[in-house]
């Protein structure tokens, strides 16, 4: 039998390269070759393939994407078509899932699995807006496909909501997002889930009066302990939404008193070398399960 060939296109910066790099070792040790940074941003399609740098991707057996901060939606284009054909990590279906928010919410809730409240309403509604704040005091404004805490806008009263209306109206939004603002203690649980396995988890802080936990946003990374009620409830999620890998920011909720799933993100970023410093450092696991997963993909095809 031959040596399988997959396409990957990882990030490079916070030691993505490195990381790159040994997965790459590892699967040329299984007979797994590897064409690194393909950026479908370089690709085009033509008569029944999708070809990038003089190379047939359609003819690859796997291709792995795991680059949220450079996608566009010619990417996305063409990585959903791209899924109609070869294996992929994750899969098109779960990756577009998790980049909407309201459709992750609504497909968690309908599989109980607790979240902030939420409301989903035209954008023309501001009747239903102001009703909402009312009735849950505080809010938050999210962007539907917004990632790293950019977008996010806390709302604490009807004031606050008239004051924003405007702007959101000039992005010429079709509808509007908005969570119940949780009370909780400005930190988090990041739990990171390859094939269905838990890998590891840390903790999220918020930066001085902020709110956001996002390092994107000032947030700090630091060192926890992980509840196994916690990583049940990231596994759940996880496979609910179908990714191969996964990251699921979870909260507890102390009105509730309960843990809920704030987020679950089809790119969680591998730990960096600051990161590793501080004793958070399961990288070596998570590859090896990627590597794993990959192997496993290409001989079920």
């Amino acid at each position: 039998m031959g040596r399988k060939k997959i396409g990957m296109w990882l990030y490079q910066n916070g030691g993505g390269d490195k990381i790159q790099d040994k997965i790459i070792t590892l699967l040329d040790k299984r007979g797994i070759d590897v064409i690194p940074n393909i950026n479908l941003r370089d690709a085009i399609a033509k008569n029944g393939h999708i070809i990038w740098n003089d190379i047939k991707l359609d003819k690859l057996d796997l291709f792995f994407s795991y680059n949220a901060g450079e996608q566009t939606q010619y990417q996305m284009y063409l990585y959903k078509a791209l899924n109609k054909i070869i294996p992929m990590i994750n899969t098109y279906e779960s990756f577009e899932l998790t980049e909407d928010k309201f459709h992750t919410s609504f497909l968690l809730r309908r599989n109980k699995i607790q979240t902030a409240d939420y409301k989903l309403c035209h954008r023309d509604d501001t009747h239903q807006l102001k009703a909402i704040i009312k009735k849950w005091d505080k809010m938050v404004y999210k962007p539907t496909d917004g990632w790293g805490g950019v977008g996010l806008t806390k709302i604490e009263n009807e004031e606050t909501l008239d004051v924003l209306l405007p702007f959101l109206n000039q992005m010429d939004l079709r509808y509007f997002y908005v969570e119940k603002f949780i009370d909780y203690d400005n930190t988090d649980f990041r739990i990171d889930v390859v094939d269905g396995k838990f890998v590891g988890g840390y903790g999220r802080k918020a930066s001085g009066s902020d709110w956001r936990t996002n390092v994107t946003s000032g947030g700090s990374v630091f060192k926890r302990e992980i509840p196994e009620s916690v990583i049940k409830l990231a596994l759940k999620a996880v496979k609910v939404t179908g990714l191969d890998i996964g990251g699921v920011d979870i909260i507890y909720d102390r009105k509730k008193e309960e843990y809920i799933v704030l987020e679950v993100n089809g790119i969680p970023a591998f730990i960096t070398p600051e990161q590793e410093k501080i004793g958070i450092d399961y990288n070596d696991k998570k590859i090896e399960l990627i590597v794993d997963l990959i192997d496993k993909k290409i001989n079920k095809k």
